[in-house]
């Protein structure tokens, strides 16, 4: 369990965060996965689709290593890396170190990028907006029902590498009901980054929900 007193300071910084981003008018959402869900090729993918339409900045969680921020960096967006050691989680803190980095007046939507984990993100606000969690097909019909405490909080579940439904035999009916009972009130987007299949509608519901926030 969390150490309690870690959650309080940790949620009083996340409600600092939502004020700021909210008084700029900016979308932030926070995006986990398992690892090897291909979060950063769909985010890669979603900085693309935006285009002109947003400026897109994205911080980057990850163990070791500033791969993905470079790959984020080559689509297009402004991203910086955080690099949390041993830590398995980004925290509200972090986040806000990490704003001065990417000068957020200028951005209509931050994308964060949390460590590749179902379990220690689901309990740290960051200060968000949107809750995103990306579940590949690859994982099985059963990740939601096992993480239930990531999948109780999601705002928006997508559903990636949907290119390979058919190859490993998922049962989408299966997973949908799945993610349907974990996550009543998500929205659900199925979609492949490798394609780019789905990838259209998802960027224009980020727009949509931008246009709200302004």
């Amino acid at each position: 369990m969390v150490n309690q007193p870690v959650l309080a300071a940790n949620d009083r910084v996340a409600e600092r965060n939502r004020g700021y981003f909210k008084g700029l008018g900016l979308l932030v959402m926070n995006v986990v996965s398992s690892p090897g869900s291909g979060k950063t090729t769909l985010l890669q993918r979603t900085v693309a689709g935006l285009g002109s339409r947003l400026r897109t900045g994205v911080i980057v969680g990850d163990l070791e290593t500033d791969n993905d921020a470079r790959r984020l960096r080559e689509a297009g967006a402004r991203a910086v890396q955080i690099t949390t050691g041993t830590l398995c989680h980004l925290e509200a803190g972090m986040v806000a170190r990490a704003l001065t980095a990417l000068d957020p007046r200028s951005l209509d939507v931050l994308i964060i990028e949390n460590v590749g984990n179902l379990v220690c993100p689901a309990a740290f606000d960051l200060g968000e907006e949107l809750r995103v969690v990306v579940l590949s097909v690859t994982e099985g019909e059963d990740k939601p029902l096992k993480y239930p405490p990531i999948f109780s909080t999601a705002d928006v579940v997508i559903v990636s590498k949907m290119d390979l439904a058919d190859a490993v035999g998922i049962q989408m009916d299966v997973l949908r009901a799945n993610i349907r009972r974990a996550s009543p009130r998500a929205e659900i987007f199925e979609l492949s980054a490798k394609t780019g299949a789905g990838v259209d509608a998802w960027c224009d519901f980020i727009a949509a929900r931008r246009a709200a926030s302004a």
